[in-house]
């Protein structure tokens, strides 16, 4: 069985390591206890969230033992690193009810992933602190000098960084702290954005405790087509299916960019290398690929059944052929909407396929805009019931985006 540093290593997981001769050895050869950070400054993960993640089930499943911190107690600041501006500042009661959602999303994730994560909330020690006490035992480790060189701070400078937001990295640095002593979490791993406040907290624990700890970082995913990884056209792709219905999640995946399918398939799922290798073999369809990849994300995170669902939802659309548009998002109008007709330009937008009527009009302008297959000539066509299919409208925005209309 290879080792699971080397499997971290070659799906593309390992970017910044601060010993990894040392974190190698013990991931080989011992029981290592690590975590990871997420901060409940929403109701819902997404799929950024999903890197550190797969990392954690990937060292869980090899026999390690995972930590994830839901910050209770950090997201009442807010974690300036990259970001351009502070976080929009949320009530005690706001993160309490996201971290709940949120730790039962991960939860989740781990059992569908064959792992287990133990749940912590860092709340339970940060918001009962002492700030004088806080500031005399662990703000004297921190050299304000050695924070400025770290790039989040040289980055917020430039467009303001609040003093609330400067104590970030001491309360993570912190978080790590009582992890070690408590729970003896010697390995703290998160996206590149996160190795100043990881390092920090390895620094801190050399300081305070003469422990030696470790960092790992992953490289922060990018799209081959310049696109923001997790953003759509109408917003984030989050985990909660009532913040993004799974067919709209399924179909994100399903469209990566050709060039991002390698890269995905290895850090979005767990089948093996020589599975993937298999999916991109040359003359093979790019396009197989990338289902298989939308259906074991979907699968992950919605469910098997649903992923089923979906896929064959979008096979229907996508081909033509027939066959249950059931689990494509649906939009209900009025029936009294056809009696006169809907113009083309308020139907796109009441879909939810343009965020607005001028959308809809450049969208028809540019033929790409159909209607049961039968394409929306002018912004001025009136959409009445003689366009109606089985009862419905299967709206199409340009190749790729659809939604169901339905009239009651």
């Amino acid at each position: 069985m290879p080792d699971v540093f080397d499997v971290l290593a070659e799906r593309g997981f390992v970017s910044q390591v601060t010993d990894e001769q040392s974190v190698r050895q013990a991931l080989a050869e011992s029981v290592v206890s690590l975590y990871a950070g997420f901060d409940p400054t929403g109701s819902s993960l997404h799929i950024g969230h999903l890197v550190p993640l797969y990392a954690m089930a990937h060292l869980a499943r090899a026999g390690h033992t995972a930590y994830a911190l839901v910050g209770g107690g950090t997201a009442s600041i807010g974690d300036p690193s990259g970001k351009t501006e502070m976080r929009r500042m949320l009530s005690v009661s706001q993160i309490d009810e996201h971290a709940e959602s949120i730790a039962a999303q991960i939860t989740a994730f781990f059992a569908a992933a064959g792992a287990r994560a133990r749940i912590v909330n860092n709340a339970d020690w940060l918001r009962s602190l002492n700030y004088i006490e806080f500031l005399r035992d662990v703000g004297k480790h921190f050299s304000v000098n050695r924070m400025l060189s770290f790039e989040t701070y040289k980055m917020r400078l430039e467009t303001g960084l609040s003093f609330i937001e400067f104590n970030y990295q001491l309360l993570q640095s912190y978080d790590y702290l009582v992890l070690h002593r408590e729970h003896g979490v010697a390995l703290q791993i998160g996206g590149d954005d996160q190795w100043g406040n990881i390092v920090a907290g390895v620094d801190l624990i050399r300081r305070m405790d003469a422990h030696e700890v470790e960092g790992m970082t992953f490289p922060l995913v990018t799209r081959a087509d310049g696109k923001k990884m997790g953003k759509s056209e109408h917003g984030a792709i989050f985990l909660d299916p009532a913040l993004c219905a799974p067919y709209d999640f399924f179909q994100y995946w399903r469209n990566v960019p050709d060039q991002d399918v390698e890269k995905f398939l290895k850090l979005y799922t767990f089948l093996d290398l020589e599975t993937i290798a298999g999916l991109l073999e040359p003359g093979t369809n790019i396009n197989g690929a990338k289902e298989r990849l939308a259906w074991e994300v979907t699968a992950l995170i919605h469910g098997q059944e649903q992923a089923d669902s979906v896929r064959d939802a979008a096979r229907a659309a996508f081909s033509g052929a027939g066959g249950s548009v059931d689990a494509m998002p649906v939009t209900e109008l009025s029936a009294s909407a056809l009696q006169d007709g809907i113009s083309a330009v308020e139907l796109f937008e009441s879909a939810g396929l343009c965020d607005s009527r001028s959308a809809a009009r450049r969208l028809i302008a540019q033929g790409g805009a159909r209607v049961n297959d039968r394409k929306v000539e002018s912004i001025d066509d009136v959409v009445d019931d003689s366009w109606i299919v089985d009862g419905q409208l299967i709206c199409r925005a340009g190749k790729k985006r659809y939604r169901r209309v339905v009239f009651v």
